[in-house]
């Protein structure tokens, strides 16, 4: 059995999403999720698969003894972004190589680095004048959204959109391929 642990700051659409299409899976797990925000809806979808889930302050983040102590009481093997909307710090990036991967909505490198995250994305598109948009799958490294690439998927910006018409376009390939991905890399049935 493979332990997943998932790390969201917000709503938590996409970790309900892992939720659900793990939840009746003999060999991959999700068993523990972490936020920097205690108010983040994440918690309460967490609740509704009972997976238990915690808040750590960014310095607790910054710092990992605290994080890495509660991934290994929970025997975390895999960490999954799903939304989480800080950088994580060395000793946790040390601790898991090539062992935490994150969702980047749009087709990095374009449109990636601090700051770019949600609508933020979807309106740099638009104002780009792009053709296409999508998801891009990636290890993650100390850097935003410059980890090795897993997967992308596309979808087509059509002139007139708008950025919520992008964004419902994008999330649709999140939902689509996100949990996926993390199953066959996980089961390493996964080519890069």
């Amino acid at each position: 059995m493979t332990n997943l642990a998932i790390l969201a700051s917000g709503n938590g659409t996409n970790a309900e999403n892992i939720f659900r299409h793990f939840s009746s899976n003999n060999n991959i797990n999700v068993v523990v999720v972490l936020s920097n925000k205690s108010n983040a809806y994440v918690h309460q979808r967490a609740a509704n698969f009972d997976v238990p889930s915690f808040s750590f302050s960014k310095s607790e983040f910054d710092d990992g003894a605290l994080i890495l102590k509660t991934l290994k009481e929970y025997k975390v093997d895999f960490i999954v972004l799903a939304g989480f909307m800080i950088k994580l710090s060395t000793p946790i990036l040390k601790e898991y190589p090539n062992k935490i991967i994150n969702i980047h909505p749009a087709l990095l490198p374009k449109f990636g680095g601090k700051g770019m995250y949600g609508d933020h994305v979807h309106k740099a598109v638009i104002e780009a004048g792009e053709t296409q948009s999508g998801i891009t799958i990636h290890y993650v490294n100390e850097r935003y959204d410059e980890g090795q690439i897993i997967f992308q998927a596309k979808c087509p910006v059509i002139k007139g959109q708008t950025y919520e018409e992008v964004a419902q376009n994008v999330h649709a390939l999140e939902y689509k391929y996100y949990p996926e991905i993390i199953e066959q890399i996980v089961n390493k049935t996964f080519n890069l």
